[in-house]
């Protein structure tokens, strides 16, 4: 492996001074945007990482996100800004992830300019923090709701989460989701020996939950241990159609690939951010999806985004993505047929 000297930045006011980092180199169901647009961005998805900070401090998140963590130096202009370059590009769908997107001191104003910019939005949340003026909201069109569920045990659950009353909270919203038919996918990570995976899957869908997804831990960020994350964590579509941008308004390929900046959304435009050499330079050092079918999805089905793994790998239906080979979910609804060209990583 090799080690890579990566440039980040910390920011006073709006003014920057360059650090440097030393790094290694290296759906689902939800409502859908309108697939009569055609696409003529380089990416049809974004993660839009709003927040650091997390009500939880799961064991295993990629963002290494906590109670701790901060909100970044993307303020409500900053995302609103982000959001219309989106739309201008006809990226055609969002992903707000974290830490907890709701705990972004604007939130719900980013979903609110998502919705408004006609874009169509996945919350990636871990349900403990909803309020009751949100719900309208959250049941509007081309909205949708994710979250991660680790086991029917609430001793289980918050073994991983490490916080106690988090599975009732989880749970109870998960209830109120269904109640209120908001499209909802729920992710489970297999991490502990004798985590009752199938009794989590059993108890959500007793509850009403229809998409599930199972992963199993990806050594990134809290999740790597003492490991250094490298390229063999990804899994080959980092940067192909897809792009995350931080709460400090880096770009990365993806959530996962949090170590390979390449560019700063408060220094230069999003267009000319995915279409830079540092995006070609960092997919290049990333190796490509495999190329068979329906095999084991590389980015794992349905996982979490904001506690703690990102959730969304978009195929949405352009040219450019749906092709025979695309690597799709085994429990993508329709066999992983053409009309299964959807966000169902």
């Amino acid at each position: 492996m090799l080690t890579a000297v990566l440039v980040n930045y910390h920011i006073i006011g709006r003014r920057r001074d360059p650090v440097v980092r030393h790094n290694l180199e290296d759906l689902m169901n939800t409502r859908q945007p309108d697939e009569t647009r055609p696409s003529t961005s380089p990416v049809s998805f974004l993660w839009l990482e709003l927040t650091g900070k997390c009500g939880l401090e799961c064991i295993h998140c990629y963002a290494e996100s906590g109670p701790s963590g901060a909100h970044g130096f993307m303020t409500g202009d900053d995302w609103k800004s982000v959001l219309d370059q989106a739309a201008a590009l006809d990226v055609s769908m969002v992903q707000f992830i974290g830490g907890e997107p709701t705990l972004q001191p604007d939130f719900p104003d980013p979903l609110r300019c998502a919705i408004s910019a006609g874009l169509a939005v996945e919350v990636y949340t871990n349900l403990t923090h909803i309020r009751e003026t949100w719900w309208d909201l959250l049941a509007s069109p081309n909205v949708s709701l994710a979250t991660s569920y680790y086991s029917d045990l609430a001793d289980q659950h918050e073994r991983i989460t490490q916080r106690r009353g988090s599975h009732a909270r989880t749970r109870a919203n998960i209830v109120e989701a269904v109640r209120r038919d908001i499209p909802l996918r729920v992710g489970i990570i297999g991490i502990h020996d004798g985590q009752r995976v199938d009794q989590a899957r059993m108890d959500l869908q007793a509850m009403g939950v229809t998409r599930i997804g199972t992963d199993h831990l990806r050594h990134v960020g809290r999740g790597a241990g003492t490991a250094l994350a490298d390229v063999s964590e990804l899994c080959g579509n980092c940067g192909r159609g897809v792009a995350a941008i931080s709460p400090n308004g880096d770009v990365w390929p993806c959530v996962f690939s949090r170590w390979m900046t390449v560019g700063n959304i408060l220094d230069a435009p999003l267009a000319d951010i995915l279409a830079g050499q540092a995006m070609a330079r960092a997919r290049a050092r990333i190796p490509g999806p495999p190329s068979r079918r329906c095999s084991p999805p590389p980015c794992a089905p349905d996982s979490d985004g904001n506690d703690c793994r990102p959730a969304v790998m978009t195929r949405m239906c352009t040219p450019h993505s749906c092709n025979p080979n695309r690597p799709c979910s085994p429990d993508a609804a329709d066999g992983c047929g053409p009309s299964a060209c959807r966000p169902v990583r």
